[in-house]
């Protein structure tokens, strides 16, 4: 894999390094163009549809029902495939479907049951084509392979095109993926994400950029391989991504009854890129990555290897991101030199395409998973495809093989299905491995470890029993290729299409957990900021933010659900924050706190200055918000009193995205300034709400300690106009409080 840092034009259908093309002729470039409102190089757009699932579609409602929601004016997809939290117990999350089928009738959208489909596949069969944009309100809305550029968002994006406004950026660089050659048999397309991800993550080479996928390598890939890399791409950090098409995807899109949305993408002759990443698909390996992290990426020969050096390695990383407070014995899984592992999955919008599972069904033909430790589960990404691996007989080998068959759903992608035991290392077609998103506890003692692997290795791996093995060295015969059938009767018969037809006169349907947002202060002149927590590791995730699994079951309650914000990573923080809202509220009935009037003093300024601040919490953290869109990583904060995040960088526009639509400062400070601060520690900000108002970028704040008061520079770099009226507002909700108050 070359990874080009440096304008790259093609021409006759090979990528040069030069700049003397146009980036106008990028596929990307088009799209963007075509759905923006606004000038070459600042974009106002407005997607074709939406899609949400029901960890985010009931707060994403009642988010814009208070900013005044009348009617969805796109298509937009309540699909339910987080749905099954059965260890919680219940009916929690069955009332959130409920409401969600309601809203549906109300203001005109569509409604996908339980256990029907995961919200990608559904997209890529129901609502893709060619030109056309999704934003949806899960990380991995890509949709690429089929000509569709996708955008995995927070919530508060989902809601501003409900209203009817649009998703403003600065045009993204585009960066070509050029792809040559074709993978041999055992390589699927697992191997390719991970060896990508691995290649250019740390870096940050695609951050915040559109992959495009261009060259003649695209032709040998079938349309389920294309999908299985793109919806990876998210783990690359980049924000979009778009495939070249061709006879395949036109073949695709009118199996799924949609002809008519194909058209022909290919990049210009002259098209210029801002980079370039040229990938050898014959040169591909079977790969593994690594716990904890999808980039962490090893050849599985490597590990084979020399496992004992890196499974050392991960084995210290998790002493160093739980502390101590409990450990991984990977190293014992080594056994005469091989690997043992104790679980494989097969799942989701990543690894539940029909070809991966098909050609399992192949590499386990005529042999079996073993009755020992390890156990393998399948479950396919929706019903139509499920249909299709049972009426081709691959369900069947599978199950006669001792594999195990799921319903249609998200839980191994988020720690709500097959959580490992505890010291389990599980091999996994599934979209990530950050810590704890397997579903185990660190609080109580509970730590599992996920690596991330390809069906083909995982099938191959379990046909020794549960011995790590390259699908590549095994001997099999690869399945023919499937010209599939899809069945669209099973949604007619089960999903609600209510585009175009809403009914005002239709009640919302609340259960008793669904609870309406608290009110959100606006932004006072002044900030007195408690640090609440202090994390350096490398990268912070939105699953350690918020926890995924048991702790969704109060997603449609936001002061319930805070209640869980940082449980995993730093279980004060939650006890911090709340007594960081009693100083607030002390200062708010005039009586203010001891330890707020000594802040003042040490500040040298009396009390009266109390009266033109507020006060909240904060989060410090190198690098935080790689992950999941789900903006509960900030509102959870927000309900809380979180008031700001300090950080580098942040890892992701999505995660500060959510920052700013729910009112928290998304101030960065330089890299090389230390921040050795606890937790207990102030930061006064004075001045920060005509700092917004003004546009500054630079903003000079007080580190407040028991040894005195340090200077520190706050950053606050490209913000729109939009975004500093949203921070002065406090909240998206409140922006749009506000603009109808204007209107009368």
């Amino acid at each position: 894999m070359q990874l080009w840092n440096n304008p790259t034009v093609l021409k006759n259908g090979k990528p040069q390094s030069a700049a003397d093309g146009s980036r106008a002729g990028t596929i990307a470039w088009q799209i963007l163009h075509a759905h923006s409102s606004g000038d070459e190089q600042h974009l106002r757009i407005r997607f074709d549809s939406l899609i949400s699932h029901d960890i985010t579609y009931v707060g994403i409602i009642q988010t814009a029902r208070a900013s005044g929601l009348t009617r969805f004016p796109v298509p937009y997809v309540l699909t339910n495939c987080h749905n099954s939290l059965c260890a919680v117990g219940g009916t929690i999350n069955e009332d959130d479907h409920v409401f969600g089928l309601s809203a549906a009738k109300k203001y005109g959208g569509i409604y996908v049951p339980a256990n029907q489909a995961v919200i990608h596949q559904y997209a890529r069969e129901m609502m893709t084509g060619c030109g056309r944009m999704i934003l949806g309100s899960d990380s991995h809305t890509r949709y690429g392979a089929l000509g569709t550029m996708g955008v995995g968002e927070g919530g508060p994006e989902i809601v501003k095109q409900l209203l009817e406004n649009t998703y403003d950026i600065a045009m993204p660089p585009v960066v070509l993926v050029y792809l040559t050659g074709k993978p041999r048999q055992g390589v699927g397309p697992h191997d390719v994400a991970i060896a990508l991800c691995g290649a250019v993550y740390d870096s940050g080479f695609v951050k915040n950029k559109v992959l495009e996928f261009a060259g003649p390598g695209v032709a040998s890939l079938p349309m389920d391989f294309r999908i299985g890399i793109d919806v990876m791409t998210t783990e690359t950090a980049c924000l979009s991504s778009i495939w070249q098409t061709d006879d395949k995807v036109e073949e695709y899109l009118a199996q799924h009854g949609r002809a008519d949305a194909y058209r022909w993408l290919a990049p210009a002759e002259g098209a210029q890129y801002d980079a370039a990443i040229i990938i050898d698909l014959s040169q591909i390996e079977p790969m593994a990555a690594l716990p904890f992290h999808p980039s962490r990426a090893f050849t599985i020969h490597d590990l084979q290897e020399n496992g004992a050096d890196i499974l050392r390695q991960t084995e210290q990383l998790a002493q160093q991101q739980f502390g101590g407070k409990v450990s991984l014995h990977l190293t014992d899984k080594l056994v005469n030199g091989k690997l043992h592992i104790d679980q494989g999955i097969i799942a989701g919008c990543s690894g539940g395409m029909y070809d991966n599972i098909a050609e399992a069904a192949a590499i386990l033909d005529g042999h079996d998973v073993g009755c020992g430790y390890f156990s393998l589960s399948v479950y396919p990404p929706s019903i139509p495809v499920n249909l299709e691996l049972i009426q081709s007989g691959v369900q069947q080998r599978l199950l006669e093989a001792g594999a195990l068959f799921k319903p249609c759903f998200c839980g191994p992608c988020f720690g709500a299905g097959d959580v490992p035991a505890n010291d389990a290392l599980s091999i996994r077609h599934t979209t990530r491995n950050f810590p704890n998103r397997e579903g185990s506890k660190p609080a109580n003692r509970q730590l599992a470890a996920v690596m991330l692997m390809d069906a083909r290795s995982i099938a191959s791996t379990a046909r020794n029993h549960g011995v790590l093995t390259a699908a590549t060295d095994i001997d099999y015969t690869a399945p023919a290729p499937h010209t599939a059938h899809f069945d669209a009767g099973v949604y007619e018969k089960r999903c609600y299409f209510g585009f175009g037809k809403p009914d005002a006169t239709a009640e919302l349907k609340f259960g008793p957990n669904i609870t309406e947002w608290p009110k959100i202060p606006k932004l006072t002149d002044d900030l007195l900021l408690k640090l609440a927590c202090v994390i350096h590791d490398p990268v912070t995730t939105t699953d350690e933010l918020i926890p995924s699994g048991e702790t969704s079951s109060y997603r449609s309650n936001p002061l319930k659900l805070a209640t869980f914000a940082l449980s995993r990573r730093e279980p004060q923080y939650v006890a911090r924050a709340q007594q960081t809202q009693a100083l607030e509220a002390s200062r708010q009935a005039g009586t203010p706190d001891a330890e707020l009037l000594d802040v003042m003093k040490t500040l040298g300024k009396g009390a009266s200055a109390l009266s033109t601040l507020s006060v909240g919490s904060v989060i410090f953290a190198n690098k935080p918000g790689d992950g999941s869109a789900r903006e509960q990583a900030a509102s959870c904060q927000r309900v809380l009193g979180g008031a700001a995040n300090i950080c580098y960088e942040f890892a992701t526009k999505r995660y500060r995205s959510n920052c700013i639509n729910w009112g928290m400062m998304p101030f960065t400070i330089d890299e090389g300034v230390a921040f050795d601060y606890d937790a207990g520690d102030y930061v006064y900000v004075p001045g920060i709400r005509a700092a917004i108002e003004s546009g500054a970028r630079d903003v000079a704040a007080q580190i407040v300690t028991k040894a005195g008061c340090t200077p520190i520079t706050l950053h606050l770099p490209e913000l729109t106009k939009e975004e500093r009226q949203i921070l002065l507002e406090g909240c998206l909700m409140n922006y749009y409080a506000a603009q109808r108050a204007q209107k009368g």
